[in-house]
């Protein structure tokens, strides 16, 4: 009964118990390898497949806009794209951004992610463009920032061009974030329904309808295609000439299945009665709903206007 006791306790070995120094992340153990160009291409196309199934996930929420019937919608948000077009200070500007931002709050869309999607490129885009309209060489005025003298002459930014320049990138930042808000709360059947029903050519909604749908599978041809490929290759070195070969082979590759599968898709769509226009299960219908948005989206929109006019 005590040989158990009697025996010698097993004790954990050394190197298992002491400590190893951690991988430091930004990259002072060893080197880190650049990823090839194709992979982040690959990494971004994948990244575009999450966003648009979180857009399907998003329309389905019970929010504000979501229980707005799409033609209702398209109207209304195409009104107020319009009255941000003619709007002249930074405040009403600002006012109507802000009247987007409630939206997607009211519409239950995550708020970074929707600040985000707005600002990540288009308006930083527009910024950079409009940047050379702030100096005094395009812009006269007075001159807030100096950035000394170019062949003789006094260089800075004046106080006008950066007035422009924020009125341009907030108007813009506003009609994304309307149109944002469009594609997010609408599922795209309905929405192309919409666009339809207020007589927009079929054969627009036909190409965008497919453009849509079956650019994802396109992607995902490509992403198979560039798999099948690395678990072929036996050297994990980048050969930039095989990257390129390879890009130019599967961009012809793709572009013969593109056509194919366009041609095939027609015609199944043709046999199946299709007629170019888009269908939906539940049929559009207004509600005493819709006359409320549209209540508040007249508001909004006088509310920016009436800003305008204040500073304008």
């Amino acid at each position: 009964m005590t040989a158990g006791l009697d025996e010698p306790q097993r004790v954990a070995p050394a190197w298992l118990l002491s400590n190893e120094v951690g991988l430091c992340p930004c990259g002072c153990i060893g080197k880190r390898k650049k990823g090839s160009f194709v992979s982040k291409t690959l990494a971004g196309a994948s990244g575009m497949l999450r966003q648009a199934m979180f857009s399907e996930d998003a329309a389905a929420e019970p929010g504000l806009l979501q229980r707005v019937d799409p033609r209702v919608k398209l109207v209304s948000l195409l009104g107020l794209l319009v009255v941000t077009a003619f709007l002249r200070s930074v405040p009403a500007l600002v006012t109507m951004y802000g009247v987007t931002l409630l939206l997607a709050v009211a519409s239950l869309l995550p708020l970074g992610f929707f600040v985000k999607r707005v600002w990540l490129f288009i308006p930083l885009f527009t910024g950079i463009v409009v940047l050379p309209a702030t100096l005094n060489v395009i812009t006269p005025g007075p001159i807030v920032v100096p950035l000394g003298t170019w062949f003789g002459h006094e260089l800075g930014v004046t106080s006008t061009g950066l007035h422009a320049a924020a009125i341009i990138v907030v108007r813009v930042a506003t009609s994304i974030s309307l149109v944002v808000l469009l594609t997010l709360t609408t599922p795209w059947n309905r929405l192309l329904a919409a666009l339809r029903s207020l007589f927009v050519p079929k054969i627009f909604v036909l190409v965008l309808g497919m453009a849509y749908r079956y650019v994802f599978q396109l992607l995902g041809s490509v992403t198979d295609m560039y798999m099948a490929r690395r678990s072929r290759t036996v050297d994990p070195g980048v050969d930039l000439a095989s990257g390129r070969k390879f890009v130019a082979a599967s961009a012809g590759a793709l572009f013969g299945k593109t056509h194919a599968l366009s041609e095939e898709v027609y015609m199944a769509m043709v046999s199946r009665g299709y007629d170019g226009n888009a269908r939906t299960l539940r049929p559009p219908r207004l509600r005493a709903f819709d006359a409320v948005w549209v209540v508040i989206a007249i508001a909004g929109a006088m509310v920016a206007v009436g800003v305008d006019r204040a500073f304008g």
